[in-house]
């Protein structure tokens, strides 16, 4: 199928991944998605079209969505195999024994037999926290301490990669890859990886534009999938974003908008697709569900996708490098 047509909900645009695997090439991200919206949101993406639902250990939301796709899947509205779910394996599962407990507990809370995709979340490794301790463990290794902070393990990538490796070979996984990670990890990573990288998953936005990692990525057959494609939108509430950020209300995008007669998000939506990314963006609402999706009928030129990587800043909302300073005590820079 190709970038212009309007897909049907069961002929998204995909991906071709190593492996022949079809990634969606939109996807419905479910970082900060209420416990009490998952499942009807599933139900309502479903039928809007989408395939593709990107979840994880650390969005403590996992329990709901699985309700919602057991939903679906006993309607018969949609089938196993038309569906994409990802999850990630958090900061404390680093460690080999911990790897398969981590996917076993994320199966578990979804539902399902296997995961789509499995993304290694950070290249940070945290002291494990027992499940029975706290699940999900979020980054503080003891939220009750006087000073309570980030406890950091020494696990080296490879040792998770391998553990990794071993859950393609179970059955458990059909794809593996990585989040959060820059070129240089990367080609550290393919140097001893027995199973490439299938997927990177990273933030990318009009602000944010990182066409050297993509470019990477492309040279190597991974494919690259943008998570906050409409770049501050996430962060506003979260104090990581001034609602000023938002690359919305740029003019270069407001006019090329106007030009289409689109949204301003459709239009920075199309662009991440265009230049050959999957994105993943959040809504819990109803309309914008089939807003986000309806980005294949119309096409931008070079110039407007020109212009628009043209707003480039560099600028990163979700850095650990900051806001593990300013939450959890711990200065943890992972991109410098």
């Amino acid at each position: 199928m190709t970038d212009n047509q309007q897909p049907t909900p069961n002929m998204l645009p995909t991906i071709r991944l190593a492996n022949n695997d079809q990634l969606p090439r939109i996807g419905l991200g479910m970082w900060k998605v209420d416990d009490t919206r998952c499942e009807s949101l599933v139900a309502e993406a479903v039928e809007a079209g989408y395939r593709h639902f990107d979840c994880a250990c650390d969005y403590g939301n996992e329990a709901a969505i699985g309700r919602g796709l057991q939903s679906v899947l006993r309607s018969g509205s949609v089938s196993r195999e038309e569906l994409w779910i990802t999850s990630k394996l958090w900061n404390t599962y680093h460690r080999r024994e911990h790897v398969r407990s981590a996917v076993e507990r994320s199966l578990a809370d979804l539902q399902l037999d296997y995961l789509d995709l499995y993304l290694v979340h950070f290249p940070i490794a945290l002291q494990f926290v027992d499940f029975d301790v706290r699940y999900p463990p979020g980054w503080l290794h003891d939220p009750d301490a006087a000073t309570p902070a980030m406890q950091l393990d020494r696990v080296p990538i490879a040792e998770t990669w391998a553990a990794m490796e071993e859950l393609v070979t179970a059955g458990l996984v059909r794809n593996i890859g990585v989040c959060n990670f820059g070129t240089s990890l990367l080609r550290d990573l393919l140097n001893y990886a027995n199973v490439t990288p299938a997927v990177l998953q990273v933030e990318s936005h009009p602000y944010l534009v990182q066409d050297k990692l993509l470019r990477f990525c492309q040279q190597h057959d991974i494919a690259m999938t943008a998570f906050s494609p409409l770049g501050a939108l996430s962060y506003v509430s979260l104090n990581m974003a001034e609602p000023g950020d938002t690359v919305l209300s740029e003019p270069t995008v407001v006019e090329i908008a106007d030009r289409h007669a689109r949204t301003a998000a459709q239009i920075v939506m199309r662009w991440g697709l265009q230049r050959g990314t999957a994105i993943i963006p959040k809504t819990a609402n109803r309309d914008r569900l089939r807003e986000n999706i309806d980005l294949f009928d119309f096409e931008l030129s070079d110039a407007e996708m020109q212009a628009i990587s043209g707003l480039d800043q560099h600028r990163r909302f979700n850095d650990p490098g900051v806001f593990c300073e300013q939450a959890f005590n711990t200065f943890c820079p992972i991109y410098e």
